[in-house]
């Protein structure tokens, strides 16, 4: 049941237990990546994706995209050996990991997906979903690749 009073509570809990320091911040909405990275001080590129990628078995993974840039299909397709590859309904997704999109973080989604990282996030200090609206999370990317087990790999293009 989510904490009312802290409706990042899921997150933070998941990121102690994994000894993972986070930060969380509250933020003004944002209708664009670039308004989003002014309000947070930051590049585009610091703000990243988390895109939950459906599977042809009805599994799931993680893919953590630096926001000026897009999913490569054929890469990820490639890392993770297999042919098909899919964004979900929000409501899959939302079923998936228990944050509505907009929200998604692999910090304490519901199912422990496996999490494929572009190499361009590494060695960054980056901002990500923080599981609530109105909240942005900031953490060392190569921590929450060690914490998770991430997979790193190039799986990212230039916004076409």
């Amino acid at each position: 049941m989510p904490d009312q009073a802290d409706p990042t509570a899921r997150v933070r809990q998941a990121a102690s237990a994994r000894d993972l320091p986070i930060e969380i911040r509250e933020r003004p909405a944002a209708s664009s990546l670039a308004e989003a990275a002014g309000l947070l001080g930051l590049e585009p590129r610091d703000i990243v994706k988390t895109l939950v990628v459906k599977r042809s078995d009805d599994t799931y993974l993680f893919a953590l995209i630096p926001g000026d840039r897009a999913i490569a299909w054929p890469k990820l397709r490639a890392i993770v050996g297999v042919n098909k590859l899919q964004l979900p309904s929000p409501e899959h997704a939302l079923a998936a990991t228990g944050y509505e999109r907009g929200t998604i973080v692999p910090i304490g989604s519901s199912t422990e997906w496996p999490i494929y990282a572009d190499t361009d996030i590494a060695g960054r200090r980056i901002a990500m979903g923080a599981g609530a609206h109105g909240f942005s999370l900031f953490v060392d990317a190569d921590d929450l690749i060690s914490a998770y087990g991430a997979t790193v790999a190039d799986i990212s293009q230039p916004v076409s």
